[in-house]
Parts: C-alpha cells; structure tokens; sequence
C-alpha cells in the first residue's frame, strides 16, 4: 500500500508497506478515502513539533471506510464510513479521570506520536471510529475533525446563546470555531488582516468582520457591543500581541480561549485579568466533540459544502504540501485523495 512518510525534517517521501493487520479483538481496519493537511502537519514537516518522532507517517484529519474488524468489535461493521478520532489516552490519568483525555499525561496523536492516516489502510481501536452518513461525500467527511477543534474551544469557552464571541484570526480553526458559535446562538464577530478571509467568514454566517490592519478593533469590538467588550475571545492568531489584546477585547466576567503552543511569553498585567475576573482557558485538540459535530452535520445544520480549497491525489502529495505552505492566506483545507 501507499503511504506518505515525513522521514526526517524537510525529507516527505511516499513508499510502499504492507497493508497493516489487526491484532487486538477491538481492532478496525479502515481503507483511506481522504487526509487532510493541517497546519501541524507542516510544522512536523519543518521539525517544528517537538513530539513527533521520525520517520513518522503524518495525518491525523482522516476519513475511510471499515474493511475489517476484531472479533470483539460490535459498534462499527464493514462497509461503514467513518471518521478516525486522532488521540489516545490513558484512561487512568489525573486529566482523564476528568474526563479531558486530550491532555493525558500519556497522549498519543496519529501523525504525531505514532504513526498517522497518510495510508492507504491504517488500523485503529474501535472507540476511535466513529460512523459517518454513507451519502455524506468524502470531501466534507474529512472536515469533521477540524470542526471538533472549533467545537473544543466554543465548549472551553462555555459560549452561550445571545453572547458576543470575538474570534481573532479567519483562518482554518477560526473559522470553524466561528461556525461553531453561530450554532450555539452567539453573535459571532471575526477579525483578521485580510478582506478575502473576512469576506469569506461573513458568508459562512459571521454577523460582523474586522480587518484590524485597517480599523482599530478595540473600538470598533466597543462599538458592537455597546461598549461592553466580547463575552468569550478566541485567540486563533496565536501571536504575542494578540493573546495580550484578547485580555483587553473580553467583558467583564468574560472568556478567553487561547489556541497557541507558543512559548514566547506575554505582557499582561494581572489587573486586567482581576477586575474583570476574566476565565482564561487553554484549548487543545476536542473532548467528546466528534458526536457533537456529526449531529450537526446530519442534521443539516452545519453544512462543509465549499471548504475545501484543493483535492490531490497521493502521488501529488509533495506538491499538495507546498500548494498549502505557499497559499497559506487563502487556503481553508487541502486534502488528500486515495481514490
């Protein structure tokens, strides 16, 4: 079978392996149909994650249809479209223990600490498999497991209907947890540098967009909302400037949900966070978002139709890398075919 390798930092190869067997009595064996590229997918690339280990087969925005499953399997049968579930936990950690396995001490992500979805077949426990409309097209599919990330940082954020929701940066992410917002009642206000990606964010719903190169968005935030300030700022930028101004942009008894792995620190001054006593939430990969985000989906209520930018066929998969890298302002989501 084909599969795509990051071998070493910069080195992206596609070879030959053989199609992987199930082992375990909950095992599912699922062929491919789409991967999506993701923006960590092209730090790994770089070397610029810190967990991934190489050579390491990336991918872990992936959808496929079942071929086989372990004795023990009972939710899933062959013929079944679905989407994979990207992480591992421990079940017996701290974290999950509360229920937040995406952050257990013991995580494993596909494409990241093990080996990912860029494959023709890939093996993966039964509980990460989760049933899709057989009528819903693969294209779409493959958009489920972005949409989980921005119904993560809506759920961190304890968005409410009727709440003003500042999302700082009309790209991929923010732009799924803008269409996520909209579906929990918010008012939904999206900035960015570029009109293109404000234009597009106001057609997929947004109520108000901000180039905030060219307006000052603190004023233009007041104004929105009556001086009041955003009830829950998601930073999707995920720059030093911008984690400070979401502290400043948030209402009193407000919400801000930063999705950077930045390490560089910021400069924020306590008081700001005190007298308004502001929640700040980190916001990493989903918690139980994949059933939420597929009721959505079938309920036609979150339609993907027109997301996706491009669609290459595997044996593009170098060029489909460097359309993305080199397209970064207007692509929303590249993916990968193995039909």
């Amino acid at each position: 079978m084909k599969v795509g390798v990051v071998e070493t930092p910069g080195v992206l190869k596609l070879v030959e392996r053989e199609i992987p067997k199930i082992k375990n009595a909950n095992d599912v064996l699922v062929k491919v149909k789409r991967v999506g590229i993701c923006g960590s997918d092209i730090h790994i690339f770089h070397g610029k994650n810190p967990f991934a280990v190489y050579p390491r087969v990336w991918g872990h925005e992936f959808v496929g249809e079942v071929v086989e499953t372990g004795t023990a399997v009972k939710s899933v049968k062959k013929g079944d479209h679905v989407v994979v579930e990207p992480i591992i936990s421990c079940g017996e950690c701290y974290a999950c223990r509360q229920g937040r396995g995406n952050v257990c001490l013991n995580l494993k992500v596909f494409g990241v600490h093990i080996d990912g979805g860029c494959a023709e077949y890939v093996v993966v426990p039964e509980a990460n498999a989760h049933i899709l409309p057989a009528d819903l097209p693969w294209d779409e599919a493959a958009l489920i497991e972005p949409f989980t990330i921005g119904a993560q940082a809506c759920y961190r954020g304890n968005v409410q209907k009727g709440d003003y929701v500042l999302v700082m940066g009309a790209g991929t992410i923010g732009l799924t947890v803008a269409a996520m917002a909209k579906l929990y009642g918010a008012i939904v206000i999206v900035s960015d540098l570029i009109d293109d990606k404000l234009a597009y964010a106001k057609s997929r719903g947004a109520d108000y967009t901000i180039n905030s190169g060219k307006e000052n968005i603190f004023d233009r935030v007041n104004e929105i909302t009556g001086g009041m300030g955003a009830n829950v700022t998601v930073d999707a930028v995920c720059v030093k400037k911008t984690f400070e101004d979401a502290i400043l942009l948030t209402s009193v008894a407000g919400r801000v949900v930063e999705l950077s792995f930045s390490e560089t620190p910021s400069e924020i001054a306590p008081v700001n966070i005190i007298k308004k006593e502001i929640s700040v939430h980190g916001s990493r990969l989903q918690t139980k978002r994949f059933p939420v985000v597929i009721d959505f989906v079938k309920s036609g209520k979150l339609p993907l139709g027109g997301f996706v930018s491009k669609v290459y066929p595997i044996s593009q998969m170098a060029e489909a890398f460097d359309y993305t890298e080199k397209n970064n302002a207007s692509v929303r989501k590249v993916l990968i075919s193995f039909d």
